[in-house]
């Protein structure tokens, strides 16, 4: 058992380093969560409380980080597009926007001239 306990600490550091980066607090990522207060994140990133696999997931897109992060193993690139979907106070019209800028800098990375 020690191993698992081992496993729901990393876990958690690793949940409450990339609620850290977002600066999200406690109780924020439990109403995204569905949890009535912050001690249940509060017994999660301590390794005292085992997490769902529905609620890593869900941990993943509110916190825009790859499963893998969580898990300890190697994460892909971010996917900016999925990023910009999960940011619901961003319009339409500035999501393209952005998109736009985006392409404009592959396009002058790659020396385009659009």
């Amino acid at each position: 058992m020690k191993n698992e306990e081992d496993k729901n600490a990393q876990i958690g550091a690793k949940i409450r380093e990339a609620r850290d980066s977002q600066g999200i607090s406690q109780l924020g990522l439990a109403q995204a969560l569905g949890y009535e207060s912050a001690t249940a994140i509060s017994l999660i990133e301590s390794g005292n409380r085992k997490l769902r696999v529905e609620d890593l997931e869900k941990i993943s897109e509110v916190l825009h980080r790859d499963i893998k992060f969580f898990l300890g193993q190697e994460e892909k690139a971010p996917d900016v597009k999925f990023a910009l979907r999960a940011d619901k106070n961003l319009t339409k019209k500035d999501v393209d926007s952005i998109l736009d800028f985006i392409e404009f800098a592959k396009k002058k990375r790659h020396g385009g001239n659009n």
